[in-house]
């Protein structure tokens, strides 16, 4: 009965993620591009399918238990892919399924790695795809299907729960769950909004400025060029860029209270995000004088212009990129990938394992030292002036450990594939901490065209990994779920 009515849910999203097809659709229409019978057939099949599976099973409805919702986040972010997926390969006929499941499963995660190359020479509605599929699943579909939940007579806290990003999930800005993730869908759709304003006020044409916002705001990197910003060369494009991925690094909710309270003090206040900005600024200051020092630049402001960009690009899990800085000492390129794991705060749209997590691994690890000299010392852990449980920091140091194993099995399983070591790790990086570009024949020149069919569905399931932070996922191979 459960799963029955767990496959009602998903029929009805399905159906309703149909809707969205008639953004690219109205582009095709518009602009009499070719891919316009692509994207009429792909809404069909998805609504007839996700109505039909709905009408099928709607008897079973009833309140979603907590195996209910991982199973719903889980089933949702393997099926909507698949869809997303249709109108790419009607479109693009020499496109493989693997290719084009990867590419949407890219989008929904906000990684941004792509297997398309000849980007500029797409049908302007598949671009458009791309990226609306990407700002959509920036900020997470289910969180948007909780908004909308209580329309479909099922209730949203435990699916919020089971989506939502960070260790600390129980805290709420208003009374209702729906309530809540209406408040940050509106946060997100207003910066959308200045942020699309922003690139046409810096010398975008409409077009570019949509697409880049949905990826952008998403900080998900798709871009519509190849050489990605590198296009415009423009300082000013690339200085409204940095502004808007710094702005949706932070944890949404936080905007809402800097408006509640009157007062944008909010922002600095936090220790999360405080770290984040103090992060990104040691960060650009350090690799700038590195390069400058190392002789890859001799004008210190263009190693400044290039050095920040990049920085925010990659820490904040964006992912794009003016130039190959893959050509840059190896220490530069790896110390912008691995802030790239953990640089973005819990509630914004950007992956890794969240700066709350290593600030609380930090602390954790200052009380052990501490307890190492003074045995029987109370020392309780505390964050933002409050104590944090005991039951929060398991959690954290349980997510590290699976972490850490997800990053060597997939690791390893790419190894074993033939990939060389480099492009095996970092692609494996990039993809679970939902970066995109990684470094080898994966890095910011190249894309992930050139891996076999089993490197890019091991890298598929990493990005699915990363978005729904490895627990929501892997909590549904445990025999413990599945026992009533």
């Amino acid at each position: 009965m459960g799963a029955l009515s767990v496959i009602a849910l998903v029929g009805r999203m399905v159906a309703l993620f149909a809707l969205l097809m008639i953004v690219p659709l109205g582009f095709a229409l518009a602009s009499h591009d070719p891919a316009e019978q692509a994207f009429l057939l792909a809404t069909a099949i998805t609504f007839v399918c996700g109505a039909a599976a709905s009408a099928a099973t709607r008897r079973f409805r009833r309140e979603l238990q907590p195996r209910d919702g991982f199973m719903l986040v889980g089933l949702t972010w393997v099926t909507l892919p698949f869809f997303g997926s249709l109108p790419l390969m009607l479109a693009l006929p020499d496109l493989s399924f693997t290719d084009a499941y990867f590419e949407a499963m890219s989008a929904f995660t906000a990684t941004g790695a792509t297997a398309l190359s000849g980007l500029e020479t797409l049908p302007l509605s598949v671009n458009v795809w791309r990226c609306f599929m990407m700002w959509v699943g920036g900020l997470g579909i289910i969180v948007l299907a909780v908004a909308i939940l209580p329309l479909l007579g099922v209730g949203g806290t435990q699916l919020f729960k089971a989506e939502t990003a960070g260790p600390m999930k129980d805290q709420k800005l208003t009374p209702r769950i729906s309530d809540t993730a209406r408040v940050i869908w509106s946060t997100y759709f207003g910066l959308s909004v200045a942020c699309l304003l922003a690139y046409r006020w810096a010398g975008m044409s409409w077009i570019d400025a949509f697409l880049h916002m949905c990826t952008t705001v998403s900080l998900g990197g798709f871009s519509s060029y190849d050489a990605s910003f590198g296009h415009w060369n423009s300082p000013r494009i690339e200085a409204t860029a940095i502004v808007f991925m710094v702005l949706s690094g932070v944890n949404l909710m936080l905007y809402f209270v800097a408006l509640r309270g009157r007062s944008p003090a909010v922002l600095w206040r936090n220790p999360e995000a405080r770290a984040f900005y103090v992060c990104l600024l040691g960060a650009i200051g350090i690799i700038s004088a590195y390069l400058v020092g190392s002789g890859a630049y001799t004008d210190p402001w263009l190693a400044l212009r290039h050095t920040a960009f990049h920085v925010v690009s990659v820490a904040t899990t964006t992912g794009f990129a003016t130039h190959d800085y893959a050509q840059w000492p190896a220490f530069a390129a790896f110390l912008m990938v691995l802030l790239g794991c953990f640089a973005t705060c819990a509630g914004s749209t950007g992956g890794g394992i969240k700066m709350v997590r290593m600030l609380l691994l930090l602390q954790q690890a200052r009380r052990e030292l501490v307890r190492t000299v003074h045995p029987r010392v109370v020392n309780p852990i505390v964050l933002g002036g409050r104590m944090v449980d005991d039951r929060v920091m398991q959690g954290v140091i349980a997510f590290m450990m699976m972490y850490g194993a997800v990053l060597v099995g997939l690791t390893m399983l790419m190894l074993f594939t033939g990939l060389e070591p480099v492009t095996a790790f970092t692609a494996v990086l990039a993809c679970v901490n939902n970066i995109g570009p990684g470094l080898g024949d994966v890095g910011p020149a190249v894309n992930y065209g050139g891996l076999t069919v089993a490197q890019t569905w091991i890298c598929t399931v990493a990005m699915l990994l990363g978005r729904l932070e490895l627990l929501s996922v892997l909590v549904l191979f445990t025999p413990q779920l599945w026992r009533h």
